[in-house]
């Protein structure tokens, strides 16, 4: 990195002052430690978020071998904002320095009903969301209240409260753990005097930083606009009309038009067009994923999609199952793009495994719409492995978000497996009680590969098998017949070979079965 030593309002290279001896440089740097160490004391300890955010794994194991080689984990910590690390001084007459450091955030959330543990496992989700989006969290506040002030969110006097944390830490934002109105935002912003966003904007923010492909970038780009549209606000300027023909000049020939569009609304319409535009392309991209799924319906191949919360561990049990090599992180929302890989039964049944899109507790509404050329990837499956992270605090309450999402999707008919996953980590007792809960459950561990074998057997069960019973006599020279039975969608239960053929005993799909018409024999 490099400084510019030159005073302001001087030229020329950057050279040392001449004039300051070893001494006087050590000197201006004892002044610098000796403010900084001032300026700690002062700060008031608060209860920040204890430890790690709940929300992601305690675990920090790193990747097996399943994972491979993780080239996109490792593009994407490629360039990393480091915490701390800022070249902010406040005696600006030793050298000119330029502030950099990342976004240093107090979380707020308001506890209106359920328990104080669901009220703090929420603000701890949200801490884990601001530490996946880039942030610092430095403090945390929660309120009791029955619903929130329309003016500000919160109270009166807790939003002053919130205002002297705020100033107590050096804080650039407030986040809040829920969606506030236009009108919230802007009362609150007022009274703190710092950046406020919510909920939503936090998790499209993450979502931007990891949509990888064009289809999940469009997606995003679209859910972000919808959310901002409503949110749209102006000072100044901004806020003047923008006059018709020539209003207000000397020669005001047609300018009895009188006043144009505002620049906000100017804005609206920008934003309006390029909605329109985004809506467009994603349905222009829908054909090519219709288009697969259709080949796979018409093969008619078992599809089995992996669901779940975020960062409960659906990716790695992908990499685990088929050795995809998928992005594996210990974040929220790590990965956003389906991937869809080939698997066989231990019978020689082929199926499909998709790893989808984690859900989240109050997943945004233009998420869900964005993303629902994608979640059709559930909706259309014909088993779901609904992946749970049995280490949580409140898996529950994970299972019931992902199980709302699923019904907005039209998925809840669906078959289900629930995947309780992290056993290695998960309280033996949380186990248990889950176990109860969950008829149709299967125990694993992605990481070790616990109880792999018998989510196999599961999937093995779960997904539709050919149904047709047919007897077949295939002369010698047909071993084009023979091999197309030894494809994933047949199932052979027996073969005999006789003087004027092979003989086989098979279960097909009803497709094939009209195929084989004239090899069935009744015998």
């Amino acid at each position: 990195m490099t400084i510019n030593n030159s005073r302001p309002g001087t030229s020329g290279s950057a050279q040392p002052n001449p004039e300051l001896s070893p001494e006087d440089i050590q000197g201006v740097i004892d002044r610098i430690l000796a403010k900084e160490s001032a300026a700690d004391a002062k700060t008031p300890a608060r209860d920040a978020p204890r430890g790690r955010a709940q929300a992601l794994s305690r675990e920090d194991a790193g990747h097996s071998v399943h994972d491979g080689d993780q080239e996109d984990l490792r593009e994407r910590h490629a360039l990393r904002r480091v915490a701390g690390l800022s070249t902010e001084l406040e005696d600006v007459t030793e050298v000119e320095y330029r502030q950099l450091r990342l976004e240093r955030v107090v979380l707020a959330g308001l506890w209106s009903e359920g328990t104080a543990a669901d009220a703090e496992n929420s603000l701890q989700e949200l801490a884990a969301l601001a530490e996946t989006a880039g942030s610092e969290v430095l403090d945390s506040i929660i309120q009791r209240r029955l619903k929130p002030d329309p003016g500000t969110f919160l109270g009166s006097g807790k939003a002053q409260e919130l205002k002297d944390i705020v100033m107590a830490t050096g804080a650039d934002t407030v986040i809040v753990d829920s969606e506030l109105a236009p009108s919230q935002r802007r009362g609150l912003e007022d009274i703190v005097k710092v950046k406020v966003i919510d909920r939503t904007a936090l998790i499209l923010d993450i979502f931007a930083q990891h949509a990888k492909s064009r289809e999940g970038k469009a997606q995003v780009e679209l859910a972000q606009l919808e959310y901002l549209l409503p949110r749209l606000r102006g000072w100044g300027e901004s806020m003047s009309r923008q006059a018709g023909g020539q209003v207000g000049s000397a020669s005001a020939g047609m300018g009895s038009r009188g006043p144009g569009e505002t620049k906000i609304e100017l804005d609206r319409r920008k934003i309006r067009t390029r909605m329109a535009k985004l809506r467009r392309e994603i349905a222009d991209m829908k054909p090519a994923r219709e288009t697969k799924r259709a080949n796979r319906q018409r093969n008619q191949v078992p599809s089995v999609a992996i669901a779940g919360y975020t960062n409960a561990g659906k990716s790695s049990l992908l990499n685990r199952l088929t050795d995809a090599g998928v992005l594996v992180e210990n974040a929220l929302f790590a990965t956003l793009d389906p991937t869809i890989r080939k698997a066989q039964t231990e019978d020689g049944i082929g199926y499909t495994l998709a790893d989808t899109v984690g859900f989240v507790r109050s997943l945004p509404t233009q998420l869900v719409e964005a993303f629902r050329s994608t979640l059709e990837e559930v909706a259309d499956a014909d088993l779901i492995l609904h992946v749970v992270d049995a280490s949580h605090p409140d898996p529950e309450g994970q299972i019931a978000a992902v199980r709302t999402v699923l019904t907005d999707v039209d998925a809840r008919k669906i078959p289900e497996i629930i995947v309780l996953n992290k056993a290695d980590a998960a309280d033996p007792f949380v186990l248990e009680r889950l176990r109860q809960k969950e008829r149709r459950h299967v125990v694993v561990s992605a990481r070790t590969g616990e109880g792999i074998d018998e989510l196999l057997q599961a999937i093995s069960e779960g997904i539709p098998r050919p149904a047709v019973d047919l007897t077949l006599m295939v002369p010698y020279e047909r071993g084009d017949v023979v091999s197309r039975l030894h494809s994933p969608d047949t199932e052979i239960l027996s073969v005999d070979h006789s003087e004027t053929g092979t003989r086989l005993h098979v279960m097909v799909r009803e497709g094939l079965a009209a195929e084989l018409e004239p090899f069935v024999t009744h015998e």
